[in-house]
C-alpha cells in the first residue's frame, strides 16, 4: 500500500494530564505518525504508554497541549461523523435490541426509519448476526456483543474506525474467530483502522503496519511493515516469516519495557 499521501497525520503531539493535587503525567511527547487511507495500523506498547490517549485525541474527545492532528487535511477540533470507536467494554444499551443498538447513531442523525432499517439489516448481516435483530444484549455472547458494537460503529459510515483493545474481554477461541471476522469486514468496508492491542500476534495477523510505542511519555519508537499476503488465514500464523515478524516486534517491545538501549 502506498503511503506517499497521509490520510491521518500527527505532528509533534504532546498531551499532559494534570490531576488535582497530584503531579502532572505526560502521556504523549512529540508523537508523529502518518496513516494512509484504507490502511490497517495496529499500535502496541507498554501499559500506560499513551495508546488509548492517542485514540482519544484522534476521536476528538481530548485536546492535545500542542501539536497538530489532521484527517483528510482537516484539523481535529472535536468529535466528527468521519470517526467512530469500538470499545473493549462493548458499551451496548441493555434496553435496546441488536437493531436498536446498531441504529442509535442513525437516529441521532435523524435518518428516516426505513433508511435506518435498511442500513442496520445490511450491517447485522455483514457481522454475522442475521436473525438476532430482536435480541437484547443479555441474550448475546461476548463475541456477539462485540459484533453489535462493530456494526453500530460502521452504521454512520465513518472513514476512520478506532478500536481500543476490542477483543481483550473475549476467550481465546472467540478472539481468534473475531480477528478473522474483522479482516473479512475490513475487506468489505475498506475503512482506515487504528487498532490498539497488547497481543503482538493479533497485531501482525491483522495489520498492514504495526507501530511500537515507547514507555510513557509515548511516541513511535519503530513502525514495522507487515509484508504478508492478503487475504490471510489462521494457518499463516505458524509460518516462519510470520514468526520472524512477531519476534522482531517482541524484541523491540521487550527492550522498551525493560529499558535496554
Amino acid at each position: 500500500m502506498s503511503r506517499s499521501i497521509a490520510y491521518i497525520q500527527a505532528r509533534n503531539l504532546n498531551v499532559t494530564f494534570r490531576p488535582p493535587r497530584r503531579a502532572p503525567v505526560r502521556a504523549l511527547a512529540h508523537f508523529d505518525i502518518d496513516v494512509a487511507q484504507g490502511e490497517f495500523l495496529s499500535i502496541v506498547g507498554p501499559s500506560g504508554c499513551g495508546k488509548s490517549t492517542f485514540l482519544s485525541v484522534l476521536l476528538g474527545l481530548l485536546r492535545p497541549d500542542s501539536g497538530e492532528l489532521t484527517v483528510a487535511g482537516r484539523r481535529i477540533r472535536g468529535p466528527g461523523a468521519d470517526r467512530a470507536m469500538v470499545f473493549q467494554e462493548f458499551g451496548l444499551l441493555p434496553w435496546r435490541t441488536v437493531q436498536g443498538n446498531v441504529e442509535l447513531g442513525l437516529e441521532l442523525k435523524r435518518l428516516p426509519s426505513e433508511r435506518r432499517r435498511s442500513i442496520s439489516r445490511r450491517l447485522i448481516e455483514m457481522v454475522g448476526l442475521s436473525g438476532f435483530d430482536g435480541h437484547y444484549p443479555h441474550e448475546l455472547s461476548g463475541g456477539m456483543k462485540q459484533r453489535v458494537g462493530l456494526a453500530r460503529a460502521l452504521a454512520t459510515d465513518p472513514q476512520v474506525l478506532l478500536m481500543d483493545e476490542p477483543f481483550a474481554a473475549l476467550d481465546a477461541q472467540t478472539r481468534d474467530i473475531m480477528q478473522s471476522e474483522l479482516l473479512r469486514i475490513w475487506q468489505q468496508a475498506r475503512k482506515t483502522v487504528l487498532f490498539v492491542t497488547h497481543q503482538i500476534e493479533e497485531a501482525v495477523y491483522l495489520s498492514d503496519r504495526v507501530m511500537v510505542m515507547t514507555k510513557r511519555p509515548g511516541f513511535a519508537k519503530k513502525v514495522f511493515d507487515i509484508d504478508l499476503a492478503r487475504p490471510r488465514d489462521y494457518e499463516m500464523r505458524v509460518t516462519p516469516h510470520f514468526n520472524e515478524i512477531k519476534l522482531a516486534i517482541w524484541h523491540t517491545l521487550r527492550d522498551e519495557i525493560t529499558g535496554v538501549a
